[in-house]
């Protein structure tokens, strides 16, 4: 998943938004204004660049194509008052289609670099070519210390990623640095994509290439093979609107098994443009415990949610069952201990080492 740019100063002020609309103050309608016309102007904008976007004869790396997806992200990831989910049905119908562009678009970027590197002698050695290489190295550090803080002491033998795409980034960062123990199997439904990443990625038999393997099938057709994962990650893409992203979990929670890790990658605020935002109540519904909710500031897009699959009886009891009738909101955690100084030096770092490599 794609991700850029430093966030800026959240909003301030919201506590007036709390009285009776007789006792706001001036000030408090004019934060209030303001705010209305930011969202107007956003939604005006990215819906400019869907019209423009969905016009380009070819969404493959070009000028034109880099040119409107970097617009299309630096208006998404500053901070916005914008609630995607209570878009206008015209909106919410722009923002679907935006976000297809955007995991088409995606897919091409990814495939066109796959084969880049496949002409090196030693494709490990060049990933960082590739433009968003270090926030895909950001952002499995983030999902593994996650991980690590609300579910103590895991060490998984077995690790599903479903989405991997031709370019596994976050399995083989979290194989070569996090996870050096389990194995990995990789999950895409295009056949193409996952020859691309076993090329680059699963040819070797030692190393970590040996603890990653690729599968070409839906999710939806995956049912024992689930039972024997101790963590699995679910990609952004996977289920593009609400509806299919639930169905998917519910699917998870009807075949992992109790105890085992679910990681689900989401969006937030005007990032949820560019990829799908998860209800962690969804989670919840498909047998899950949600242990964390995390909304990144920095240049990791995605938001990360980290479950644990239980029983129904746990779910229901007496410790959580009054706590989830009242539609608790779920733990948001603080940031982790990767600082976003630490951040853009690794982003500085990738940079130097793509303009050391001979030009394309």
């Amino acid at each position: 998943e794609i991700a850029t740019h430093r966030a800026a100063p959240s909003f301030r002020g919201t506590h007036f938004l709390l009285l009776p609309e007789f006792f706001r103050s001036p000030r408090s309608n004019y934060n209030m204004d303001a705010q209305n016309k930011e969202v107007a102007a956003l939604i005006e904008k990215i819906a400019g660049l869907q019209s423009a976007i969905a016009e380009l004869p070819s969404l493959s790396p070009s000028p034109e194509v880099d040119r409107l997806f970097t617009d299309l992200v630096t208006a998404c990831v500053p901070p916005s008052p914008v609630d995607v989910t209570k878009l206008s049905p015209e909106h919410q119908r722009m923002r679907e289609a935006l976000i297809r562009l955007c995991s088409a678009a995606e897919g091409k970027l990814e495939a066109h670099y796959a084969d880049l590197l496949a002409t090196f002698d030693n494709p490990l050695d060049h990933l960082a070519r590739f433009p968003y290489y270090s926030n895909y190295v950001n952002l499995s550090r983030l999902e593994y210390e996650l991980l690590a803080r609300h579910v103590p002491g895991i060490a998984p033998a077995r690790v599903a990623f479903i989405g991997s795409g031709p370019l596994p980034f976050s399995s083989f960062v979290l194989a070569a640095h996090h996870l050096p123990d389990a194995h990995f199997d990789n999950y895409d439904l295009c056949g193409a994509a996952n020859e691309r990443a076993r090329k680059l990625f699963g040819a070797s038999e030692d190393g970590v290439g040996a603890r990653m393997k690729f599968h070409t099938a839906d999710v939806a057709d995956l049912s024992q093979e689930l039972g024997a994962y101790d963590v699995v990650f679910l990609a952004a893409l996977v289920g593009m609107v609400a509806e299919e992203k639930a169905k998917v979990i519910a699917h998870l929670g009807a075949h992992m098994v109790e105890g085992a890790s679910l990681v689900v990658r989401s969006a937030h605020g005007a990032r949820g443009f560019l990829y799908p935002i998860v209800d962690p109540e969804d989670i919840r519904r498909g047998g899950f415990e949600v242990l964390a909710v995390h909304h990144p500031e920095g240049e990791v897009i995605n938001s990360v949610i980290v479950a644990r699959k239980v029983v129904d009886a746990q779910l229901s009891g007496p410790l959580n069952g009054d706590a989830h009738a009242r539609g608790a909101v779920p733990l948001v955690s603080p940031p982790c201990s990767f600082s976003t100084k630490m951040e853009a030096g690794a982003l500085e770092k990738s940079d130097e080492l793509a303009t050391k490599e001979l030009a394309f």
